[in-house]
């Protein structure tokens, strides 16, 4: 269990620990000749020739200890099997000449057993922890305690509480003061589904797990503390993401008074960028991060969280295509003023056979195809494949010219009304920088997505809503959403919203707040509520904006993403103590469960579960 943290020496008393008079992480060669006791794992048994050799581990490190028919202890190492619990007392002697292992700090040691205590036996493993076992999640998450053992996993938990130490530190040093906000509190509607919790003394009443502190950071402001933050329990009842754990999640929470967007990006991005550089283990972090606007992230990348390691960026060839004898995209821009026709480089893609396998791809994503272009040297700028064929050399040489490829690559194209396929495009983008291996893997790839859009439209209700945070305030101000007259028009408009993205994943969100209750109830009249529904919903906020609201914002980044990403894990739940499996459960602890008939007397309530298929 190689950790991240150091390997304390237990001295200090006459007479010997009970346990341990140092780590087993703690010997070094110039304790050569101490006695000393150790306690810890066994790790592995390895005979060699009748001699014994056993690698003790605890949470410091591991010490290898030797016994021989000759040591009083050898009788008993021979039955000691792996993740027994030992105690053992030694010698400490340097290594043999030649068998020093300088991977391990306690390599230029061993110990020389004299006695051994067996402090706790162990079944057979269910699970082993030696190695990196290829064996069913739900399986390691059961037996999560003997997972945790496993060197990886205990080094990815362990940096992640040196991360929480850095950020901590960070954000004090940049003025901020650590809240504490409430876990019980009232339900919200908008977002996720709430936790909640019924009252035993309000019969028929229920708290609500906060799905984040949002309301109580923005009342803070209002109580004039002026720099919040918290590292912070969030609690949502979502369907399985994943992109995000089940039922809890941990973040960075933060607001700042008196701010506009600039502020929030000067404190904020040295903090972030400075615990990338103290946990990059060697890779580039970005520094001076790009200002993306979001409509531009679509079009350029096809996401709103474009991973930035992969240099494709995607361009708007519609005019190429106009009036071009390729009619199967002519007649769909002649046909309807939305249709665009986008353009996926794909430097050195410029062969059949990978051309030929992304257009395997598209068709397994649910795509008729992907038409392509191919630059070769017998070609020319002219291209080749059925596209370069209708469209002629002219329009060929344009793309290249536009897209600035060369004679070895290829270009791919999607075509029709972006709202509908830019999700398609950027998983393309992403799929062929992998194919072509174009992703620097050796870099933290930050950047900003500013200029969000304030309202999006719900098709299944026939009404706008909220894009993303309901409490942001909207470009322009409530001047803003006076003059916006018509359903376009409102969703023109633009959110003081901005997110961090790293790699693809997006990392933080945040935004200006909405400080004025005038506005607030504006906004949220355009969703379909009345000022009464704001009153009370949002009751606490609404009432607080009626005394002196300070202009504030913030951000809240998700600490399991930022670990996820430091260790190179492949998802959160590598990074996490005890998360549930994707299906919400707890494995371990057996949750949800069912709870006796008294409890729920005591808590007034019923249970009658209904079949959804009868409704």
């Amino acid at each position: 269990m190689a950790a991240a943290t150091s390997t304390p020496s237990l001295h200090g008393s006459a007479m010997m620990h009970r346990y341990r008079t140092h780590t087993c992480g703690a010997l070094r060669a110039t304790d050569n000749g101490a006695t000393v006791r150790i306690s810890g794992w066994v790790h592995r048994v390895r005979d060699h020739g009748g001699v014994l050799f056993i690698d003790l581990r605890d949470h410091y490190g591991m010490t290898q200890v030797v016994a021989d028919p000759e040591s009083p202890a050898f009788k008993l190492a021979e039955k000691v099997r792996s993740e027994w619990v030992i105690r053992i007392d030694a010698k400490v002697r340097a290594r043999p000449a030649g068998t020093s292992n300088a991977d391990m700090a306690t390599g230029e040691i061993e110990l020389y057993a004299e006695e051994i205590e067996v402090l706790s036996e162990a079944k057979e493993l269910p699970v082993p922890v030696f190695g990196e076992p290829d064996y069913s999640e739900d399986l390691r998450l059961q037996y999560r305690f003997l997972d945790l053992r496993r060197e990886t996993l205990h080094a990815s938990i362990m940096t992640r509480v040196a991360v929480i130490k850095s950020i901590r530190r960070r954000m004090e040093a940049a003025g901020f003061n650590e809240f504490a906000t409430p876990i019980l509190t009232a339900s919200s509607p908008e977002g996720a589904r709430d936790f909640l919790v019924p009252s035993r003394i309000h019969a028929g009443k229920f708290y609500a797990l906060p799905q984040a502190p949002q309301q109580y950071k923005q009342l803070l402001m209002i109580s004039g503390f002026d720099r919040y933050f918290q590292v912070a329990p969030c609690f949502r009842d979502e369907d399985p993401r994943a992109d995000r754990l089940p039922g809890e999640f941990y973040q960075l929470d933060l607001e700042m008074s008196f701010v506009e967007q600039e502020d929030v990006f000067q404190t904020m991005e040295p903090v972030i960028t400075g615990i990338f550089e103290e946990f990059s283990g060697g890779k580039t972090v970005t520094k001076g991060w790009p200002r993306i606007p979001y409509d531009e992230a679509i079009r350029k990348y096809g996401s709103d969280k474009p991973d930035l390691r992969n240099p494709i960026e995607m361009a708007d060839v519609t005019e190429h295509f106009r009036g071009s004898g390729f009619k199967v995209f002519a007649g769909m821009i002649e046909k309807d003023p939305k249709v665009r026709v986008w353009a996926i480089p794909a430097p050195t893609g410029g062969s059949r056979a990978f051309c030929d396998r992304m257009n395997g791809w598209a068709q397994k994503e649910g795509q008729p195809g992907l038409g392509y272009i191919m630059w070769r040297d017998e070609e020319g700028a002219a291209g080749a494949g059925p596209i370069a064929k209708n469209i002629g050399a002219d329009r060929a040489a344009a793309i290249q010219k536009q897209t600035g490829l060369k004679t070895g690559d290829a270009c791919f194209f999607t075509a029709g009304d972006p709202a509908k396929f830019y999700k398609f495009a950027g998983l393309a983008r992403d799929q062929v920088g992998r194919e072509l291996k174009l992703v620097d893997e050796a870099k933290f790839a930050l950047c900003w997505i500013v200029d969000m859009p304030f309202y999006e439209w719900n098709d299944d209700d026939k009404k706008l809503d909220f894009a993303h945070n309901p409490f942001s305030m909207p470009k322009g101000g409530h001047d803003a959403l006076a003059a916006a007259t018509t359903t376009e028009q409102l969703l023109a408009l633009k959110a003081n919203q901005y997110d961090i993205v790293c790699n693809g994943f997006e990392m933080a969100s945040g935004s200006i707040r909405n400080h004025r209750p005038t506005t607030m109830v504006t906004a949220f009249e355009h969703t379909g509520l009345t000022q009464k529904d704001v009153e009370d919903r949002f009751g606490g906020l609404y009432r607080a904006f009626q005394y002196g609201a300070p202009p504030h914002g913030g951000m809240a980044a998700g600490i399991d993403r930022i670990v996820m990403l430091i260790v190179g894990a492949k998802n959160l739940r590598e990074v996490a103590l005890f998360p549930m499996n994707q299906q919400a459960n707890d494995l371990l602890m057996g949750a949800p469960s069912e709870v006796s008939n008294k409890q729920l007397r005591e808590l007034h309530v019923r249970v009658n579960i209904l079949d959804e298929k009868k409704g």
